[in-house]
């Protein structure tokens, strides 16, 4: 059976490398953050971000665990704000929309910074970038999340980013994401 994490990681790999710069939209655990951090390397930077302080507390001990290079800045604040934090180009990013895994599950991502956080990704990526935004419609929030996403979206010039849905079609609960691509 396909596994959606792999698939991700394969897509991501196809545009970063090292010496880039990748953001963690969602820093979660810290388990995106840790992948970022070794792809891109000593000479690259991720920033990661998250508005829990247990997400900053549990994925700066994953990274120290894991043995990541110090390449990277946790940012406690809303994905949304992420202009006032990175204003280089980026080659890619991930998003997994939802709540911390573990959590209580009472704070989740939001529509109403979801969609600027994607916006101003795809006004920061590089030439021949990739941005992953994973959705989890099994709860009210994520399947608002994962519709509006993907109006906007679909609402994007071609010209400008290639916008790609892979979802398991016979399990509409089940986690899909999409690949945004700048154009090289």
């Amino acid at each position: 059976m396909l596994d959606l994490l792999d698939l991700q990681k394969h897509f991501i790999l196809t545009h970063l490398k090292k010496g880039d710069i990748a953001v963690d939209f969602t820093m979660g655990n810290g388990h995106d953050t840790e992948f970022l951090s070794k792809t891109v390397g000593e000479r690259g930077h991720v920033y990661a971000f998250d508005v829990q302080s247990l997400a900053l507390e549990s994925t700066e001990k994953h990274l120290k665990e894991c043995g990541c290079p110090d390449n990277y800045t946790l940012i406690l604040d809303s994905h949304h704000n992420v202009k006032k934090y990175v204003d280089k180009p980026i080659k890619a990013g991930m998003f997994n929309l939802g709540y911390l895994p573990g959590s209580d599950k009472t704070v989740t991502t939001m529509r109403e910074t979801t969609l600027p956080a994607i916006e101003a990704a795809i006004s920061l990526m590089d030439k021949d970038a990739i941005i992953l935004v994973a959705v989890y419609p099994g709860h009210a929030e994520g399947e608002a999340e994962g519709k509006m996403v993907n109006e906007y979206l679909s609402s994007l010039s071609r010209y400008k980013v290639c916008c790609t849905q892979i979802k398991i079609v016979n399990s509409p609960t089940s986690p899909f994401f999409f690949i945004i691509e700048s154009k090289p």
